[in-house]
């Protein structure tokens, strides 16, 4: 197989939530990969932050703006701004995410209307949003991030979880549905990885070390080790690969 099967020159991506961690892990990669990149964040100035450095660093094209992924108007205004920038979209990364524990009893109605409102609405909007181009063209890539907690539940987590078992069926149910517009949809599940969002678990030495000792690696992922996956399914080198579910976990939901 030729490395060249790995290559996005050209190739126009969202990656939504992409202002840090793993949405700016996956952006970085695809600019290395020669892709156009969109950087979508709440707040503009850490979306163009992200976006300067991406295009110091690899010398590619990345433009920010502010989404809320949850709002239509806004998804809509994203999608179109990228079409006026770029005259297409190839790949599209649903990686924004939300994630509020808690007893199910203590938490509020609005806690898991952020969470879903963010985890899964967020996507189909942005799904129902590139869909007229993406089928038009005949060509997408749609690379929906859940989570190794839409397959194993954990005590605490109902909203988030709940959301990423939902974006997984979303994924397989999207795949049959655009499979004859040479759509691919795929989902990650990254397991504990050292971001923003998991921050508060990292600083409790007690509950790092209950998350390291059922990795089979025995640490926890470094953001830059999702870009590869990140590359193959918005590539050709996955062109018959949809529907799918890719764990990039050290190992842990192999137990």
């Amino acid at each position: 197989m030729s490395l060249e099967l790995f290559r996005l020159d050209d190739r126009v991506a969202i990656i939504t939530g992409s202002s840090r961690g793993l949405g700016k892990a996956m952006a970085s990669a695809l600019a290395g990969a020669g892709a156009k990149v969109v950087i979508t964040s709440r707040h503009l100035n850490e979306a163009q932050a992200t976006a300067d450095e991406i295009k110091n660093s690899t010398g590619r094209i990345a433009i920010a703006l502010e989404v809320d992924v949850s709002q239509q108007p806004q998804v809509e205004r994203l999608v179109n701004q990228t079409l006026s920038e770029f005259g297409r979209i190839d790949i599209l990364i649903n990686n924004a995410g939300l994630n509020i524990r808690g007893p199910i009893e203590e938490l509020k109605m609005d806690d898991w209307t952020q969470v879903l409102n963010t985890n899964l609405i967020g996507p189909i909007l942005c799904c129902q949003a590139v869909a007229p181009h993406m089928k038009a063209q005949k060509y997408g890539r749609v690379i929906n991030i859940a989570s190794i907690l839409g397959l194993i539940g954990m005590p605490n987590r109902t909203p988030y979880s709940a959301s990423k078992g939902a974006v997984i069926q979303l994924t397989r149910t999207l795949a049959l549905e655009w499979a004859p517009y040479n759509i691919t949809v795929n989902a990650i599940c990254p397991g504990p990885f050292a971001t923003e969002m998991n921050r508060p678990l990292m600083d409790d030495p007690q509950v790092y070390q209950t998350f390291v000792s059922k990795v089979p690696l025995g640490r926890w992922g470094e953001p830059k080790e999702i870009g590869g996956v990140a590359i193959f399914l918005a590539s050709e080198a996955s062109s018959f690969v949809t529907g799918a579910t890719i764990y990039v976990d050290g190992g842990y939901t192999a137990q």
